[in-house]
């Protein structure tokens, strides 16, 4: 059975025991359930493919913080300045009419002491995107320690190895983090200043811990949404275009009574429209869940100092890894943090 059969026949059968409301209120409930406890086979086929070894993460000691008023387990693993000799190797091709990409990477594990080693120059919190974990940011974590940066790897609740019933696009999930930074503080493992990258899901996530705060300083947001709405829907039109498009928005109208929240506050656009913070911005030029467009927005609501950066040939999920076209421009943006933390 392949995806979009499962798909109708679970819409079918929601029809059969739940009723069209009952059903439409099962669709919103589906949407707010953790991702890591979904039945893989409706998951998509993703079409980034990463290739590294499992010392990648295996090295690196398994921690754990409780965390939220909702409590969930989030895990996370530390990976300290080093040198591990990064390699990275790029591939793609087209099937089904749709672009997919393999990124290989190569590391010496355990890394190799530098300067940085003994007194990292701050800490980069790396937030993964939606149904993916820790292991989706492990190639930045390794290229930012060299430069010095001790990185958090983390598995956002309901991701991973993490625990949590549900997710709250970024409303719950910000006041994990600031636990996580609690903890990462009272352990003596936290250099400042901080600093947060993150993918998508994981972006609209740093922009929103940014805005309540005040220890987290630089934001890398790589390709946010602008409204869940639209993501959500662009989602559905690039990976399943045979779900009902009304399905989707009936489902995603019952999600603010679900959360118990005004609409709107799933939003990036009003975050940001009540509190523009800094962040530097990266756009895929052929992303077609959180378009140029959706990204542009957020980047003229965000504070002055922001800045844009457009990845030519660059899909959703690959977008990424381009680290040629990412690694310079986000390393200066970094250094702002490390500079004013030295001033």
């Amino acid at each position: 059975m392949n995806y979009s059969d499962s798909l109708l026949l679970l819409a079918r059968a929601g029809v059969l025991v739940y009723g069209t409301r009952g059903f439409l209120s099962f669709v919103a409930h589906r949407m707010v359930q953790s991702p890591n406890t979904y039945p893989t086979m409706f998951v998509p086929k993703a079409r980034v493919r990463l290739g590294f070894s499992s010392k990648f993460l295996a090295n690196f000691p398994v921690r754990f913080v409780a965390v939220g008023s909702h409590p969930a387990r989030v895990r996370y693993r530390i990976v300290e300045p080093a040198d591990f000799h990064l390699q990275t190797a790029s591939t793609n091709w087209l099937q089904h009419g749709k672009k997919h990409y393999g990124f290989t990477f190569h590391a010496d594990i355990p890394g190799q002491a530098n300067e940085w080693t003994p007194a990292p120059r701050g800490t980069v919190v790396l937030l993964h995107g939606y149904r993916v974990g820790m292991f989706a940011m492990a190639p930045w974590a390794l290229r930012l320690s060299k430069e010095g940066w001790r990185c958090v790897l983390v598995d956002l609740r309901g991701h991973g190895k993490s625990t949590g019933r549900r997710i709250y696009f970024g409303l719950q999930e910000t006041y994990d983090l600031i636990e996580l930074l609690n903890q990462l503080e009272l352990d003596g493992q936290l250099a400042w200043p901080v600093a947060v990258i993150g993918k998508c899901y994981g972006a609209a996530l740093a922009l929103r811990w940014k805005t309540v705060d005040p220890r987290v300083g630089e934001v890398v947001a790589i390709t946010p949404y602008a409204e869940l709405e639209n993501l959500v829907l662009n989602l559905r039109d690039d990976y399943a275009p045979w779900v009902p498009r009304t399905l989707i928005r009936f489902g995603l109208k019952q999600l603010p009574s679900i959360l118990d929240v005004a609409p709107n506050e799933l939003d990036i656009t009003t975050l940001l429209a009540r509190k523009p913070v800094p962040a530097l911005f990266v756009a895929g030029a052929e992303d077609q869940v959180t378009t140029i467009a959706d990204v542009s927005r957020l980047e003229q609501l965000a504070a002055p100092e922001s800045q844009l950066i457009i990845v030519p040939n660059a899909t959703h999920e690959a977008v990424t890894y381009f680290f040629d076209d990412l690694v310079p421009p986000v390393l200066a943006w970094l250094n702002r943090a490390s500079r004013s933390n030295s001033d």
